[in-house]
């Protein structure tokens, strides 16, 4: 089988079942989804490994992941970057993006589930998260990407970090929304955030290099919502000799010979957003070489010297897989999480039509 084309209505479950078996595997009993096994584990990447299991019906394990991230936050709303079986590891610092992405987690669960019980489990976690995030907020608009042992703000923000959580925030404020808890500052956090990364440009990169050598920065706006319609459109098509490697997939660095299959499955969601079909579906076709026979995902190909590298195939490459395949077929209730920008208060019925997931 050497490629494979994902049209809608035609979700290739039998084909992924080993990635679902390679996730439940890593998992440990606690819930922690570690990048492999042996490895440490992050906030952002394992609630993306989470949302793999959720949205292939295994929803004990998801759960399992969800609260396992609310057993382990600080009292302050965040998370460390890094832990290694349940522990903290190397506890230097606190990245925002990392803790507000657990609400875009909460909410594809329940796009899947219709579980309102459980958002009103998680729901305090989520608030908690969400003001740490916003206490790094400045007048501006901008979001610190990180924080120092010692609570220390880093003092500059990511475009890419800032984007995911324009998302992370339109999540919660659905979530807010079902369960009739109005979070006004938190609609107007996203809308200052907004803001900034559309027009601000100099409230980003103020202490380092420009970060725009990395396709994240090039496509994340657009699949994040910051950035839509015929604007996203020119975004994408301004840079796409840049980063996409014919019949191999998204480069990482636009400077590097190194494609990547979680940018490249992300970049797939960009381009359904955008309703590039065509384009998205070709793009995920060339991945298939990338898979190893486990099921699992391998991180990336350097293709200059032709060898993968690095030698890992991390559970949130598998996450990332299963959510461009969901998004490329219609198949579950929450395939369009990343492709729409629905309206606060909306009842997301039509998210819930057809699920993968069963209680």
């Amino acid at each position: 089988m050497n490629s494979i084309f994902l049209t809608p209505g035609n979700f290739p479950q039998e084909f992924l079942r080993p990635t679902v078996e390679f996730l439940l595997l890593s998992q440990t009993q606690e819930g922690e989804i570690p990048w492999f096994e042996g490895g440490h584990s992050d906030p952002w990447d394992h609630t993306e490994a989470a949302m793999g299991l959720a949205l292939a019906g295994e929803l004990s394990a998801a759960r399992r992941a969800y609260r396992w991230l609310a057993n382990t936050q600080l009292e302050d709303g965040s998370w460390w970057r890094c832990y290694r079986e349940g522990k903290p590891h190397e506890p230097d610092r606190r990245e925002s993006n990392y803790v507000a992405y657990m609400a875009t987690g909460v909410w594809h669960y329940y796009l899947l589930t219709a579980d309102r019980e459980f958002l009103q489990e998680l729901f305090p976690t989520i608030d908690r998260a969400m003001a740490f995030v916003l206490s790094l907020q400045s007048e501006h608009g901008d979001i610190d990407w990180a924080v120092d042992a010692d609570g220390s703000p880093k003092g500059d923000a990511l475009v890419t970090g800032c984007s995911s959580i324009y998302k992370s925030m339109e999540c919660a404020l659905h979530i807010a929304a079902v369960l009739d808890t109005p979070r006004p500052h938190w609609q107007a956090g996203r809308a200052l955030l907004g803001d900034a990364l559309r027009a601000r440009p100099d409230r980003f990169d103020r202490t380092w290099a420009s970060k725009s050598r990395y396709a994240m920065d090039w496509f994340y706006p657009v699949l994040t919502g910051v950035i839509e319609g015929d604007a996203a459109v020119a975004r994408i098509n301004d840079r796409w000799h840049e980063f996409v490697q014919p019949g191999l997939g998204c480069r990482c660095e636009v400077q590097e010979p190194w494609v990547t299959v979680a940018e490249s499955c992300e970049l797939v969601l960009a381009l359904m957003a955008v309703g590039d079909q065509r384009r998205a579906a070709l793009v995920f076709s060339w991945l298939l070489q990338w898979r190893a026979d486990d099921g699992a995902w391998w991180t990336g190909y350097q293709f200059a010297d032709k060898v993968l590298w690095p030698d890992e195939k991390p559970t949130w490459t598998a996450g990332a897989v299963l959510l461009a395949a969901d998004a490329l077929t219609g198949f579950s209730g929450a395939s369009r999480l990343f492709l729409d920008v629905v309206p606060f208060g909306a009842a997301p019925a039509g998210h819930l039509a057809r699920t993968s997931a069963q209680p």
